[in-house]
C-alpha cells in the first residue's frame, strides 16, 4: 500500500474510545440525568476530545441512544413455542433494557426531544434498536390455535411494550404499589381467538 493510500484511510478508529465514550454517558445519565449529560461532560470524563466523540456521533441525542439502547439487542428470546412462557421472558428482558438507571433518565428525556420536533431526524432514521422481530419471532412460534389470525402483530407490540413502560415509570411511583404483573396476561387475552 502507498504512502498516499495510508494516508487516505486515516488511522484505524480506537475501539477502546467508542465503550469508554458510551460507559461514561450511561454512568453520566445515572448519576447526573439528563441534561448533565453533554458532549462536552462526556468528552471530560472519557478523556477524550470532544471532536472525537462527533466524529462518531453527529448529536448528544444520537449518542445517548446507543449509550441506553443497545441493550435491545439482548432482548434476543429464542421462541419455544409456548407463548406465555416466551412473552414472560420478552416482558422480562425489555423491562432490564429499558429500567436501568441510564434509560430511567434518558427515556422521558429522548421522548420530549422527540415530540418536540427538536430532533429532526425521520423516525426510522433513529439510532434505535428494535425488538420488534424478536416479538414477531415468538408470534410466529406460537401454536396457532393461541392467536387471533386477524392479529396485527406490530399493534400487539406497542400495546406489549406500552404496559411494560408505564410499569417501568409510572408504577415505580408507587402507583397500585404490590399489584401483581398482569402485563403478559392481558397480552394473552388480547391475541386470543376470538
Amino acid at each position: 500500500m502507498s504512502d498516499a493510500e495510508k494516508r487516505l484511510r486515516g488511522r484505524p478508529r480506537d475501539s477502546d474510545i467508542d465503550r469508554r465514550v458510551l460507559e461514561v454517558a450511561r454512568d453520566l445519565l445515572a448519576a447526573e440525568g439528563f441534561a448533565a449529560t453533554t458532549i462536552q461532560a462526556i468528552a471530560r470524563g472519557a478523556a477524550v476530545r470532544s471532536s472525537a466523540i462527533y466524529r462518531r456521533w453527529p448529536s448528544r441525542i444520537e449518542l445517548i441512544e446507543e449509550a441506553i439502547f443497545p441493550g435491545l439487542d439482548d432482548v434476543a428470546v429464542e421462541p419455544t413455542g409456548d407463548l406465555r412462557r416466551d412473552l414472560e421472558r420478552f416482558v422480562a428482558a425489555y423491562r432490564s433494557v429499558v429500567g436501568t438507571p441510564a434509560g430511567l433518565a434518558a427515556l422521558p428525556a429522548l421522548l420530549s426531544t422527540y415530540h418536540s420536533g427538536a430532533d429532526r431526524r425521520e423516525p426510522a432514521a433513529r439510532a434505535w434498536r428494535s425488538a420488534r422481530p424478536q416479538f414477531r419471532a415468538i408470534l410466529e412460534a406460537a401454536p396457532a390455535a393461541d392467536l387471533d389470525p386477524k392479529l396485527d402483530a406490530d399493534d400487539l407490540f406497542d400495546l406489549l411494550v406500552g404496559a411494560v413502560l408505564f410499569r417501568v415509570f409510572i408504577g415505580s411511583q408507587g402507583l397500585r404499589a404490590g399489584a401483581p404483573d398482569r402485563t403478559v396476561d392481558l397480552v394473552l387475552r388480547a391475541a386470543r381467538p376470538a
